[in-house]
């Protein structure tokens, strides 16, 4: 046992990345580029326009400012690592690197599941209870629902990330993945890992299904609602602020349910790398253009930003 552990912490991982050095890998990675400078672009607009807006200022847009944040954070923890290793020729990680990683990608995995959820909550009380909106939803509130999503995801990573970098690794140092991920790492492990799945099934259950439960019973009140609505112009309204948050939801919550909670002997490596890049690149990249997009808040912020900077440009030209 003390061998195994020793090789444990012997020598750097070697992650086999996504892009193969062939004539398809440099036009993948200028995609895979572009889409994390739309991403890092729309994402940090966001967050500003709901910073410098007063009319912004609202639970709904504190909880998206902070869905924003992560999903800026998400996609840093891995595009410019996969990028610089596959310009560079280099493959390795070091363990603590490799640590460094998994702690970062379950930590905004889990906060944004929970924020997702939060945001849910938001709207069923917008909708379903729009008098005591102010009481059940209040910025304090939506405050503490952001403080908790993020101390969750915390707390759930540092479990997570010790145990797993714990474990043995004497079979091979080579990840068959673009990122240090759970799953990849038991799959190196030399020792049973059935007990900690088991474990790993249940926060994925807390994390995933339970969330994912609340905001499907939240979005059928809202619909239920809506449908009574004896108004077109108030259905339509509902309609566009709820199906950009459901899309979202779908895209995000389908591939981390699918990757967290199969077994460990039905998982592929070419499987996890497909739907990995859909919560860790596309997630990030199109939250912000679906939420600006469908927002009319959103858009009218933006175009007032616009029209200031167009009235100061022409100012300064013509002095």
């Amino acid at each position: 046992m003390r061998e195994e552990k020793n090789q444990t912490f012997v020598g750097d991982f070697i992650l086999q990345g996504l892009l193969d050095p062939n004539q398809y890998g440099l036009p993948f990675l200028s995609l895979i580029l572009i889409m994390y400078t739309v991403a890092i672009m729309g994402n940090t607009v966001l967050i500003l326009l709901i910073h410098f807006d007063i009319q912004l200022h609202t639970p709904m847009y504190v909880l998206l400012k902070h869905l924003s944040f992560t999903d800026i954070l998400n996609i840093s923890n891995t595009v410019p690592m996969m990028a610089f290793n596959y310009i560079s020729g280099s493959k390795s990680i070091t363990f603590a690197g490799c640590g460094f990683q998994i702690f970062l990608c379950v930590c905004f995995v889990g906060t944004e599941c929970l924020i997702l959820t939060a945001m849910s909550y938001d709207r069923y009380v917008a909708i379903c209870h729009p008098l005591r909106y102010p009481i059940l939803m209040n910025h304090q509130i939506s405050v503490v629902l952001a403080a908790g999503s993020w101390f969750g995801g915390i707390i759930v990573s540092v479990f997570h990330t010790i145990y797993v970098m714990l474990l043995p690794f004497c079979a091979t140092r080579t990840i068959e993945h673009f990122l240090c991920e759970i799953e990849a790492m038991l799959r190196i492990s030399c020792v049973d890992t059935s007990k900690y799945e088991e474990k790993l099934f249940v926060s994925a259950a807390f994390f995933f299904l339970i969330p994912f439960s609340i905001i499907l019973v939240s979005y059928g009140q809202i619909l239920r609602i809506v449908f009574h609505m004896k108004s077109l112009e108030a259905q339509k309204k509902a309609f566009s602020t709820c199906s950009s948050h459901l899309a979202v939801v779908a895209m995000f919550y389908g591939s981390c349910i699918f990757t967290y909670m199969r077994p460990k002997s039905y998982h592929t490596p070419a499987q996890d790398k497909v739907i990995a890049i859909s919560y860790t690149i596309l997630a990030p990249m199109l939250n912000p253009v679906i939420y600006s997009l469908r927002n009319k808040d959103v858009l009218y912020a933006l175009k007032k930003v616009l029209a200031k900077f167009l009235v100061t440009e022409m100012k300064t030209f013509k002095n």
